[in-house]
């Protein structure tokens, strides 16, 4: 059920005045068609660099392009008239320094004409957050599991075990805060780490294979209507499963063209409105 229709669109503000309010909803988007169905129902839409992975069968998210977010952010923005869009910044294009960011960052704002960027790292990026907030640009975090990092890591197994590699993710948790991201995601981190680090920072947080006491969730679409099916995280939901319904039309579609029932009279142009028409009829 739509909870936002005839309402404006939900601001940066809106979602940080949700901290321990009612739960944000957070969806991925990588289209226009797909952004216009999830548009009513969930607060924020994410244009994720896990389009790699999903849409163009890449292993990880390394392979994503400034450009291929930008045309797929301008996608969702164009279609997305209550949700907040926010846009991933993919591997390379931040890094290097808060100038870069900034460069990049301001690219994807004025061309996709999104609401926010979304970056990785903690205490290591939150010179680059403060930087990018200074200069109008807001900022969604991301700590915890961090795909764009799976190499440095050793894969995508979950954060926070251990004393000190927890530490690190609340460290993470209140630098970003402190530098003015307005809320942070936290991916693929122990529960009650995840737990301790919403209690701790007055921004929302946003869990995907965190927390339930998060302040609100995050999943990839495709995930939860199963058309992604490579492999399912743990923290994955299915909904529906679209990708049996979908193989199932096309097989339905090729059999009855092969059957040559399909097309039939009523699917074809014969002229016969042309002709009514023309005759006034």
């Amino acid at each position: 059920m739509s909870v936002h229709a005839g309402t404006d669109r939900i601001t940066v503000p809106a979602i940080r005045a949700r901290k321990g309010g009612t739960p944000i909803v957070c969806l991925t988007a990588y289209s226009a068609p797909v952004a216009a169905l999830l548009d009513a129902t969930v607060d924020l839409l994410l244009v994720g660099d896990s389009v790699g992975m999903v849409l163009y069968g890449m292993e990880n998210t390394l392979g994503v392009t400034l450009d291929m977010m930008i045309a797929h952010g301008r996608a969702v923005a164009r279609r997305a008239e209550h949700a907040c869009v926010v846009v991933d910044m993919p591997f390379g294009s931040y890094e290097e320094g808060p100038e870069q960011a900034f460069r990049n960052a301001a690219r994807v704002m004025a061309e996709t004409g999104c609401a926010a960027v979304k970056l990785e790292g903690g205490v290591e990026m939150a010179a680059t957050v403060e930087f990018l907030v200074r200069r109008g640009i807001p900022v969604l975090a991301h700590i915890g599991l961090m795909p764009q990092s799976v190499h440095a890591t050793g894969g995508f197994s979950a954060r926070g075990r251990g004393e000190e590699e927890a530490r690190a993710i609340l460290a993470d948790a209140k630098a970003v805060e402190e530098a003015g991201a307005f809320a942070v995601v936290i991916e693929g981190t122990l529960e009650a780490v995840a737990r301790q680090a919403t209690e701790t920072v007055s921004i929302p947080t946003i869990g995907i294979g965190a927390s339930p006491a998060c302040d609100g969730q995050i999943l990839v679409t495709e995930d939860i209507v199963g058309l992604f099916s490579d492999f399912t995280p743990r923290f994955v939901k299915r909904y529906a499963e679209l990708g049996e319904a979908l193989a199932a039309a096309a097989e339905a579609y090729a059999d009855e063209v092969r059957s040559g029932a399909f097309p039939g009279p009523e699917h074809c142009f014969t002229g016969r409105a042309a002709a009514k028409k023309d005759s006034g009829a």
